[in-house]
């Protein structure tokens, strides 16, 4: 194998130049390249589901183009592009001639900070109806069986003095916080059917039930006639959180605190109830600090919110999880309590005791989603404004709900964003002119040649019916 070397040496003027050795002679100066050749695929796809359409008739920020900068923004979002700078990318070789008008990123500083909080929830709408259209379009991206409804808040950290609404949060990080509902089944990987940014030190749990709510009914939408089941941490166990299940009729299934009326229903457990439960894969406790993979559960009649006027009472079912503690017994909480801890979540499913108890602990998918938010476009907030931080985060909702559906119309339903984009999207190409057409020549030998053509054929094939 032949190593080529290159030598960095300052020229005049302090400039760096690159001086080739062994013939290669790296030079930028080709007009007919594409960085990013599957994103034509993946617009296209968004547009077959009246992604366009549903901006121009849906978002009304008083600015010129609106369509097109938001456009611009989730072509260079699913680049790979993680602030306002990085959507230059777009504007190199050819890849405005594949991808139709884009605006330089001073351009889309200035469009971001002209959103609201109303054209936010805007961008909320639009996504919640791409993703009705893009499920009619592609029937895989939500799968059969139960529909799996997630909530969950995380802290975006920011720096400086200057971002409104950033404050210290729930785990004394300086930033905002972002609430993310997500859906999923089973079979089929999460999609955020629902996100909100608010000030950094608001308590996680509130106006849970509005989310929830917009969530349900979009997961109703999307899986007609399929049972909806509503998971979340301790954070939102709230009134609210539950009434909004049960408005939709929908099962909840929510960690609840370690209340009076919690410790005393669990001390009234009969011991001959508790039924051994074993973890295909370990579970990380924190409270141990170790992986446990054995635990016994067992569940009791339970009325939650019993603080609250009769009417708002809420009868279910109060499932346990106790595993046996390591070492030591800490002294001073009775017998019960030295032997075990224990881990309670209400709900009203009718799932067996065991069932209902793996499939509360699988709510932490929603950390996979988070993750993969950080990961991409919301690396940062880029913006000292609220409501174009606010736009932000609707902008990367709308990217990762595109992303999961290009897996899906390429035959990778479980890939993640970072796959999708190294093998579909952020593949090299160059074009060339032909009878007034443009030929987008891609690389020979690609190993996911077969997946980006199926993905290249359901975006050019002709658009489903629209109902909304």
């Amino acid at each position: 194998m032949v190593v080529t070397t290159q030598t960095v040496r300052p020229t005049q003027g302090g400039i760096l130049q690159v001086q080739a050795s062994h013939g290669l002679q790296p030079v930028f100066d080709d007009p007919n390249l594409v960085s990013a050749a599957g994103l034509p695929a993946v617009l296209n796809l968004a547009d077959t589901a009246g992604l366009t359409d549903l901006l121009d008739e849906h978002l009304s920020v008083p600015a010129p183009s609106a369509t097109v900068k938001t456009r611009t923004l989730l072509a260079g979002m699913l680049a790979g592009a993680d602030d306002i700078d990085g959507m230059d990318i777009l504007r190199a070789g050819s890849n405005p001639a594949v991808l139709g008008e884009v605006r330089a990123p001073s351009t889309l500083g200035t469009f971001l900070r002209s959103f609201t909080h109303g054209h936010a929830l805007q961008l909320g709408r639009i996504n919640r109806r791409l993703l009705s259209r893009l499920s009619a379009l592609l029937p895989s991206l939500v799968g059969e069986g139960l529909v799996l409804v997630d909530l969950d808040d995380t802290i975006r950290q920011t720096h400086g003095y200057q971002k409104q609404g950033a404050a210290y949060g729930y785990n004394k990080t300086k930033g905002l916080n972002a609430m993310v509902a997500a859906i999923s089944t089973k079979n089929s990987a999460p999609l955020i059917t629902a996100a909100g940014l608010r000030r950094g030190n608001i308590r996680s749990g509130a106006n849970a039930g509005w989310h929830a709510s917009r969530a349900l009914t979009q997961a109703s939408d999307m899986a007609p006639g399929q049972q909806k089941l509503l998971r979340a941490d301790s954070a939102f166990c709230t009134h609210e959180t539950v009434a909004a299940a049960q408005q939709a009729r929908a099962w909840f299934s929510i960690t609840i605190p370690a209340w009076p009326t919690v410790t005393r229903a669990i001390s009234q457990i009969p011991e001959t109830d508790w039924a051994p439960i074993h973890y295909t894969n370990a579970v990380w406790d924190d409270e141990a600090r170790a992986w446990i993979s054995d635990a016994e559960v067992a569940e009791i009649g339970f009325t939650a919110f019993t603080s609250r006027r009769k009417a708002e009472h809420v009868s279910c079912r109060l499932v346990v999880r106790r595993v046996k503690r390591l070492g030591q017994s800490p002294a001073g909480q009775g017998g019960l309590f030295e032997t075990y801890r224990y881990h309670a979540f209400i709900t009203n499913s009718t799932l067996p005791v065991t069932e209902a108890d793996r499939t509360h602990r699988h709510h932490a998918v929603i950390e996979q989603v988070i993750a993969e938010l950080k990961g991409g476009p919301l690396a940062h907030l880029p913006s000292g404004k609220f409501g174009a931080n606010q736009a932000w985060l609707g902008l990367a909702v709308l990217v990762f709900n595109l992303s999961r559906a290009t897996a899906h119309a390429a035959g990778m339903p479980t890939a993640r964003i970072p796959t999708i984009r190294e093998t579909l999207i952020s593949l090299p190409g160059r074009i060339a002119r032909r009878a007034r057409r443009l030929v987008l020549h891609l690389p020979e030998a690609w190993p996911w040649e077969h997946q980006w053509t199926r993905l290249w054929n359901t975006a050019t094939s002709p658009p489903p019916a629209t109902t909304s």
